[in-house]
C-alpha cells in the first residue's frame, strides 16, 4: 500500500515508512489498539502521569492511517450531541461543563504541540456557521440561543450579510455566527508528530500489526495471569489494560459490528489558488466554514493557499463494511466539486489536486463513549461523529483518569462511562441508513429550491435529531 496516496495530509507528513511489526509474546502495563489520535493521546497522557508505565501500541497499518490522517483539518469544540441535546438529556450544568471542557481542549492541543515540539500548523481562526439562503436562517440562531440559555455565549458574533462579506465572500451568504473556539491543523503532521512524541516518552509502537482478537480479563484464554490479551498474527501482548481506539474500524472487530455505524465522509482539495482568486474570496482569517445543510459540509483554508471542501453523501455499506475501495466515490466527489463552485463561483476553473475520504463512527445516540471496566481490563473511546480531532484529546485525558483511578472533572462528564445502545441488526441497519441518507439529501434540495426551512417533522429529521 502506498500510504502517501491516502490523503494530501499523509502525502505531506514526511516519512511514512512503517515501523516494525509485533512479533512474539510481550507483557506490558497498557496496550493500545489503534495509532490514531485517540490511542496516541491516551498513551501520551498515561506516560505523562506515570512515566514508568510500560505502554505498547498496535496499529493495523501506520500511525494516522485512519480518520486522524484524512479529516477536514477542523479542531473544533463540537462533541456530536448538540448543546440543546446535552441540556435536555443531562441537564444545563452538565451541558455547560461539556462545552467548556471542549473549548479548553481546543487550546490544550496547542499547548501539547508546543511542549512536544510538534509543528501541526495550528491556527486558531475560529469558525463561521453560515446561512446560505433564507431557509438556513432559523438554524443559524438555534445554536447561539442554546449557548445563551446556558450563559456561555461569550465571544460569539452574529454577522449580517455585509459583515460576513468583509470576512469571506460566499455565494448566497445571508449572514453567519462567528465562534472563536475552533482552529485548523495539519492532520498528518499532528498524528505523525504525536506518534514520534509518544515513542520518545517510552511507548513501543508496532505498525502493520492488525489485531485479530482481544481476550478480556477472566476469560479462558487469559487466565494464566488474569490479564487481558491482544492477539495479532505474529504475536501477543498481555497487559493490565487494553485500550480500544479504532473508531469506525471498530466495526471490523468480532462482536463489535453494531457498536458504531461507519459513515463515509469525502473531501476534495484544490491546487493552491492565485492571488487574484484570494482577492475575490477574502478569507484572510482562516476561519473554518460550514453551512446548515442536513447532509453536512465543511470547508477550511490550508496554509499553502488551497481550499478544502468536505461533506457526506457516500452510501452506507451493508454489514457496516469498511474497505479502502470505499474511500473514493465518484458520484459524491463530483457533487462536492459542484458544491465548491456553488460556494465560490470564482473557483469554477480551479484544479482539484486531491480527492479522498474515509469512514467516521456514528454512535446510536450521538454521544461519544469513554469507558473503562476494571473487571475485564478493557477501556476505549469512540463515536466522535466526525468531530474527533479535539474530542479524541478529551477522550485520552479522560481515559487516563479512569485507568489510573483518579476522579476528576473529566470523569464526571456525560461521556465518561457512557455506552451507547447498539445499532439495529442487518438488514434494518442498511435500510435505515440508506433511507436517512437519501431523505436528508432530498430535504436539503427542496429547502434550497423553495427558500423554506426544513419542517423538522419528517421521519428522517426526527430520527436524526440530536
Amino acid at each position: 500500500m502506498r500510504y502517501s496516496e491516502i490523503s494530501h495530509w499523509l502525502a505531506t507528513a514526511g516519512d511514512l515508512s512503517p515501523r516494525a511489526a509485533l512479533a512474539g509474546d510481550h507483557e506490558v502495563d497498557v496496550v493500545v489498539v489503534g495509532a490514531g489520535y485517540t490511542g496516541l493521546w491516551t498513551a501520551w497522557y498515561l506516560l505523562a502521569r506515570e512515566p514508568s508505565l510500560r505502554v505498547a501500541i498496535c496499529e493495523a497499518e501506520i500511525a494516522g492511517y485512519g480518520a486522524s490522517g484524512r479529516n477536514g483539518a477542523w479542531c473544533s469544540a463540537g462533541i456530536g450531541l448538540t448543546v440543546a441535546g446535552l441540556a435536555q438529556r443531562f441537564g444545563p450544568a452538565a451541558a455547560r461543563d461539556v462545552v467548556l471542557a471542549m473549548r479548553d481542549t481546543v487550546d490544550e492541543i496547542a499547548r501539547v504541540c508546543d511542549d512536544a515540539g510538534i509543528d501541526a500548523q495550528y491556527r486558531k481562526g475560529g469558525m463561521l456557521r453560515i446561512a446560505r439562503g433564507p431557509h438556513e436562517r432559523p438554524a443559524l440562531c438555534a445554536g447561539t440561543l442554546a449557548l445563551r440559555r446556558l450563559g456561555i455565549d461569550e465571544g460569539l458574533e452574529h454577522l449580517s450579510a455585509q459583515q460576513l462579506a468583509k470576512r469571506v465572500r460566499v455565494s448566497r451568504g445571508e449572514g453567519a455566527v462567528f465562534d472563536p473556539n475552533c482552529a485548523t491543523i495539519h492532520p498528518g503532521l499532528l498524528v505523525r508528530g504525536l506518534s514520534d512524541a509518544v515513542e520518545r516518552r517510552g511507548a513501543a509502537l508496532f505498525e502493520r500489526s492488525p489485531v485479530t482478537r482481544i481476550v478480556p480479563r477472566g476469560s479462558t484464554a487469559g487466565e494464566r495471569h488474569n490479564r487481558p490479551v491482544v492477539v495479532t498474527r505474529r504475536g501477543r501482548i498481555r497487559a493490565e489494560t487494553v485500550v480500544l481506539a479504532t473508531e469506525a474500524w471498530t466495526a471490523r472487530l468480532a462482536g463489535r459490528r453494531r457498536t458504531l455505524l461507519p459513515i463515509y465522509s469525502l473531501i476534495v482539495l484544490t491546487e493552491p489558488l492565485d492571488e487574484a482568486s484570494w482577492d475575490e474570496i477574502g478569507w484572510q482569517g482562516h476561519e473554518c466554514l460550514s453551512s446548515h445543510r442536513l447532509t453536512v459540509d465543511y470547508l477550511s483554508r490550508t496554509p499553502d493557499g488551497r481550499v478544502l471542501f468536505g461533506g457526506r453523501g457516500a452510501p452506507y455499506h451493508f454489514g457496516s463494511r469498511v474497505a479502502a475501495r470505499f474511500d473514493r466515490h465518484a458520484t459524491t466527489h463530483r457533487l462536492l466539486r459542484s458544491m465548491l463552485t456553488s460556494w465560490f463561483p470564482v473557483l469554477r476553473d480551479a484544479r482539484i489536486s486531491h480527492e479522498w475520504g474515509g469512514p467516521l463512527g456514528m454512535p446510536r445516540d450521538w454521544l461519544p463513549n469513554f469507558t473503562y471496566d476494571p473487571a475485564t481490563g478493557l477501556a476505549g473511546a469512540c463515536g466522535y461523529t466526525g468531530q474527533g480531532v479535539a474530542a479524541s484529546n478529551l477522550a485520552g485525558r479522560t481515559l487516563t483518569d479512569l485507568i489510573t483511578g483518579r476522579p476528576s472533572p473529566l470523569t464526571a462528564l456525560p461521556m465518561a462511562g457512557h455506552r451507547s445502545r447498539r445499532w439495529e441488526p442487518e438488514p434494518l441497519r442498511w435500510i435505515g441508513a440508506r433511507y436517512i441518507q437519501r431523505a436528508l439529501s432530498h430535504i436539503d434540495r427542496r429547502a434550497e429550491r423553495t427558500g423554506r426551512p426544513p419542517s423538522g417533522r419528517s421521519i428522517a429529521e426526527r430520527l436524526m435529531r440530536h
